[in-house]
């Protein structure tokens, strides 16, 4: 998954979670034995989404598994993310999952949403899938009541994306930004600003995706452990809020429009650095004449915060098995052996996909140990894996995607003359009303 798309999430959760009986069984779990025949044709059906990326990845596992598994057919159905997720609430709302996959990719940051909504609609993969050697924080996306049901994918580590060249002039270095606060990075842009001109980061301005990361490497969250909101009051929160609108009222953060607005301030060197899930990759590598200019470095921290880390996650997505399937046996073991197994899989995705795996003992592989000529021969994906092994893990919770909208809306309010705490408040009762409270 190349970024978070929210693709109107909130309107189809209402739509179809709102219809839904919340203790409906959503699938028939009779159907879940394995054939008889264990040589029998089998034909799993997998609904994700991206021709270059997670198809692709999906469809290289396949290959992979039907060596063994000749009598095992992977049909992957492109279905784009917002079309997934809407015939997944129609057909658990009317009790039909006929028509219903056998595997589904599912974006993280709507597991526990669907998972709570429809409790028995997904088969916990825990004791049939080893997930110790993921990054833990991608485990716990998917685990409700102390059992897991996702086998994490992509990789959403944030890294610090810096040009080289722009800083030089400024008179500082990439290393210097490795293992640093958010204090310390705002000062080295008003040294930016100051001697370049250029903002140090950017941001599309409604999207708190800043914030984001920032509240994930001090491990807390927009909700507390009961899954209440928690902005009002939120000493983290208002740090991080207060971090963000500082750098833009000083230059430090440009602002712009939308996305292609901010791919665009990194391409064109707008800013000097980029902060975000290291997908964005693809994006930066988009111009060739900049081969060279780029290094990366972790995530900054917030000062003064306990158990604060260098280390986020922005984005990323997961496979889960659906309890309707005739086949469940066979789905999970072809996930065993692929996404929780072979370091063939992820060799062959990284170069022509850049899929850099949550699967830890990709690092060891020769491929991610490769030295990247446009990052200056830093080996960047070995560096990515090693940061996404300290990622905080937190519950992004059933409305996270209310409360992120509202602390947007509320930075919005900041920036115009708001407090900080009268605009969190503003924001919680907001998310609450969403809650029912």
């Amino acid at each position: 998954m190349k970024r978070i798309v929210k693709m109107g999430l909130a309107a189809l959760f209402a739509a179809g979670f709102l219809a839904s009986c919340g203790n409906s069984d959503g699938a028939k779990q009779s159907a879940n034995a394995a054939p008889a025949d264990p040589n029998a044709p089998v034909t799993l059906t997998v609904w994700c989404w991206d021709p270059t990326f997670n198809i692709f990845a999906m469809n290289t596992a396949a290959d992979i598994y039907k060596r063994d598994n000749p009598n095992v057919t992977v049909n992957v159905v492109e279905t784009p993310w917002a079309d997934l997720q809407q015939k997944l609430i129609t057909s658990l709302s009317a009790n039909d999952t006929s028509n219903l996959p056998d595997i589904i990719l599912m974006q993280d940051n709507a597991i526990q949403k669907n998972m709570s909504n429809y409790p028995k609609a997904f088969l916990p993969v825990g004791d049939k899938i080893d997930l110790s050697k993921f990054a833990q924080f991608k485990v716990g996306f998917g685990e409700i009541d102390g059992k897991k049901y996702s086998v994490p994918f992509d990789n959403g580590a944030t890294c610090t994306f810096l040009r080289t060249d722009i800083l030089a002039e400024a008179g500082l270095s990439a290393e210097q930004f490795n293992d640093i606060t958010w204090d310390q990075f705002y000062e080295y842009g008003k040294i930016v600003k100051e001697r370049t001109g250029k903002a140090l980061i950017s941001y599309v301005g409604n999207e708190p995706d800043c914030i984001m990361i920032m509240l994930q490497s001090a491990g807390t969250w927009m909700f507390d452990e009961k899954g209440k909101a928690n902005l009002a009051n939120n000493a983290v929160l208002e740090k991080a809020v207060k971090v963000y609108s500082d750098m833009i009222k000083d230059g430090v953060c440009l602002n712009v429009t939308d996305w292609n607005a901010y791919v665009a301030s990194i391409n064109n060197g707008s800013a000097a650095s980029a902060i975000n899930g290291c997908w964005l990759i693809g994006s930066i590598m988009s111009q060739s004449e900049q081969a060279g200019k780029w290094a990366i470095v972790n995530t900054p921290r917030l000062s003064d915060v306990p158990n604060a880390v260098n280390y986020s996650n922005q984005g990323g997505s997961s496979w889960m098995v659906m309890a309707n399937s005739k086949n469940a046996e066979r789905a999970m073991d072809f996930l065993n052996k692929t996404f929780a197994a072979s370091k063939e899989l992820y060799d062959t995705i990284l170069p022509t996909s850049g899929a850099i795996s949550t699967w830890l003992p990709a690092a060891e592989s020769s491929v991610y140990d490769e030295p990247s000529a446009f990052f200056g021969g830093q080996k960047i994906y070995k560096d990515i894996v090693e940061y996404s092994g300290h990622i905080p893990q937190v519950k992004y919770g059933i409305f996270n995607y209310e409360a992120r909208d509202a602390v947007g809306v509320a930075v919005s309010k900041i920036l115009q003359g708001t407090s900080i705490p009268d605009a969190l408040k503003e924001a919680q009762k907001n998310v609450e009303f969403q809650m029912g409270y």
